[in-house]
C-alpha cells in the first residue's frame, strides 16, 4: 500500500532504489485501521504524527455551528496529512473517513530526518506541499466563480487525474465511493444541485455512474466543458490529457498585471 505515496512523489522528482525503500520503511513501520464515517484526527486536538492515508478515502472539513460541513480537501491513498500542522497548538480542522481508512502515522521529526538524508525525496515532498497548495486555490476559484455543474466536473477531472497518478485509475474512469451529499459538502452546493448537475452532465454523455463507479466517456469533452486544465496536478500533462484552449478572459475589473500597467 505504501507505493501509492512512492509513485505519487515520483512524478514531482525521480527517486532511486534507495530513496523507495527508505520511503516504504518510514511508511511502513506504524499503521492502523479507521472504520468508515469516523474521525483520524478531531478538531481541536493537539498536533500528533503525520498521517500518511494507505488505503482509502478521507477528508479534511470542518463543522458549522448548525452542523452543516464545509469538505475542504478529498485525501486519497498516498496522500501526507498535515505535514506542518506542529505549529498549530490545536487541530483548526477535522480529518475523517468516507471508506475504511488504512492510515499510517509517521513521526514528524522522523519525516524531516528523512528528507535531510534523502535529498530528493525532500524535494518532492516540496512540490507535493506546493500541489496541495494549488489544488486549494483551484477549490476556492470553482467555489467562488464556477457554475454547479462546472464545479461538479472539474471536481471529477481533478480526481480523475490524482488517482491515476498512484496508479488507481483507468483510462475510461475510477471507483468513486462518495455519496452525493460527499460531494456537495465538498463543492459548496446542495445535494439538490449536485444530483442535478451529475444527472446533467450524464444527458450531455460526459460520464456515467453506477454503482460506485464513475466512467468518463469523453475525457477530452468534459475537460472543454468546464474549463478543466490539469497543469496544477501531477501527471497532469502526460497520458494524452487535453488541455483546452482557453481564451483571454474578460476583464470587468479593470484590473492589469503590474508589468503591464
Amino acid at each position: 500500500m505504501p507505493h501509492h505515496l512512492v509513485a505519487k512523489l515520483s512524478w514531482f522528482n525521480p527517486l532511486s532504489q534507495a530513496d523507495r525503500e527508505a520511503l516504504l520503511d518510514v511508511a511502513t513501520r506504524d499503521s492502523r485501521q479507521v472504520e468508515a464515517r469516523r474521525d483520524i484526527v478531531r478538531e481541536g486536538e493537539g498536533p500528533g504524527p503525520v498521517k500518511l492515508i494507505l488505503r482509502g478515502w478521507a477528508c479534511r472539513y470542518r463543522h458549522l455551528e448548525d452542523g452543516r460541513r464545509q469538505v475542504t480537501a478529498l485525501l486519497l491513498p498516498g496522500d501526507l496529512c498535515d505535514v506542518h500542522a506542529g505549529v498549530l497548538r490545536g487541530m483548526d480542522h477535522a480529518i475523517g473517513t468516507f471508506t475504511p481508512v488504512t492510515v499510517a502515522e509517521i513521526a514528524a521529526g522522523r519525516l524531516l530526518d528523512l528528507a535531510a538524508r534523502h535529498p530528493p525525496i525532500g524535494r518532492a515532498l516540496t512540490w507535493e506541499a506546493q500541489v496541495s497548495q494549488a489544488i486549494q486555490r483551484r477549490w476556492i476559484v470553482n467555489i467562488g466563480h464556477r457554475s454547479a455543474d462546472e464545479r461538479v466536473g472539474h471536481l471529477l477531472c481533478e480526481l480523475f487525474v490524482r488517482l491515476r497518478a498512484v496508479g488507481l485509475a483507468r483510462e475510461d474512469g475510477y471507483d468513486l465511493p462518495l455519496r452525493p451529499i460527499d460531494l456537495a459538502d465538498a463543492l459548496g452546493i446542495g445535494t439538490a444541485h449536485m444530483s442535478c448537475s451529475l444527472r446533467k452532465l450524464r444527458a450531455r454523455n460526459l460520464i456515467m455512474l453506477d454503482d460506485g463507479r464513475l466512467r468518463v466517456l469523453d475525457m477530452a469533452a468534459l475537460q472543454r466543458a468546464v474549463s478543466f486544465d490539469p497543469a496544477y496536478l501531477p501527471a497532469g500533462r502526460v497520458g494524452g490529457d487535453v488541455r483546452p484552449p482557453v481564451a483571454a478572459p474578460t476583464n470587468p475589473s479593470g484590473y492589469r498585471p503590474a508589468a503591464s500597467r
